[in-house]
């Protein structure tokens, strides 16, 4: 995909490339070869996207988890799933449209697929409350986990949220209560859940649906109690600790598995999903297929006991 947002620590990159295309440009004018100044200067890009990626901190792998183009959960249905059926409304309230899910087929797998939509443009995002789901959100995600269950569907569940939503509506109508009995409803499912991080994984808004079998997380998105900036700004009174706090949250993917609070670390293509759509969904679509091959032949039991004491043995406790 062409760039059309840069990162403060991208720039580098975006300047060679940008020497590329005018150095393209004079050549076509001008009618003259030009070949080996674009070896050269490809060169220097390879070398700056390692020097650039290689050592991400983990405030910039935040920054590209929210990249503005970074796939959004349909993005990735459209790419890995064939058959969707979008189902829609809590049966008590309202459609939520910062989850969207339903019935699928990936590969030859059919499943429940359901996942945090944020939006492309204003309008969007503002209907879709930038991915951050209201209690019905979590409501019509249980429905159409129950659904699945009965159907004996494994459950996909694809979060990108930086929390839930934090308006008067979801107080009113019990979010707290909403994303409590998602958590304990999810520990009773008869079938494989498998649940992966593709951009922000924030606080009990991720984990509203996140009680899975398996945890995977893309490689350059994060999971945390809380956002970089909501910490920063409780610990050090300075939103603008971020980056301090980002480090000291443990939140990306490489200090999720060595606490063992994720299961696996889905790569992506250099510089980030945002950069190669299709090649990100083929890594997150192999990735489900090699999951629920392991799943074959457990028992409803076998799954609820092993996703309980998944759960049993995150963190260390001190007396």
């Amino acid at each position: 995909m062409s760039r059309r947002h840069v990162l403060d620590f991208e720039r580098p990159i975006y300047e060679l490339e940008q020497k590329v295309d005018e150095l393209e440009r004079f050549g076509r004018l001008n009618d003259v070869d030009v070949d080996e100044g674009l070896e050269r200067l490809q060169e220097q890009i390879d070398v700056a996207k390692k020097e650039v990626y290689q050592n991400l901190s983990p405030w910039q792998r935040v920054q590209l988890a929210r990249h503005i183009e970074r796939p959004y959960t349909l993005d990735y249905i459209e790419r890995i799933c064939t058959d969707f059926l979008e189902l829609n409304g809590d049966r008590h309230f309202s459609n939520d449209e910062a989850l969207v899910g339903g019935f699928a087929r990936i590969g030859d797998r059919r499943v429940m697929i359901i996942g945090q939509q944020k939006g492309r443009n204003p309008e969007d995002r503002q209907r879709r409350h930038h991915g951050s789901m209201l209690p019905e959100g979590y409501r019509k995600a249980l429905r159409l986990m129950k659904l699945a269950d009965k159907a004996r569907l494994p459950i996909i569940s694809l979060i990108d949220t930086q929390g839930a939503f934090p308006g008067i509506d979801s107080e009113e109508r019990h979010i707290g209560e909403a994303i409590a009995v998602n958590l304990r409803e999810m520990f009773t499912l008869n079938v494989p859940v498998i649940v992966i991080v593709i951009g922000e994984g924030g606080s009990g808004g991720a984990l509203g649906i996140g009680v899975g079998n398996r945890v995977l997380l893309m490689e350059n998105s994060y999971y945390s109690v809380i956002t970089p900036e909501g910490c920063a700004a409780i610990l050090w009174k300075d939103a603008n600790a971020k980056e301090q706090a980002a480090e000291a949250l443990k939140l990306t993917g490489h200090d999720l598995l060595e606490l063992e609070l994720i299961d696996g670390i889905i790569h992506e293509p250099e510089g980030g999903a945002n950069q190669d759509y299709d090649a990100a969904a083929t890594a997150i679509k192999t990735a489900i297929l090699e999951q629920l091959q392991q799943f074959d032949g457990k028992s409803a039991d076998e799954l609820r006991a092993e996703r309980y004491e998944k759960f049993r043995r995150l963190g260390t406790i001190a007396e």
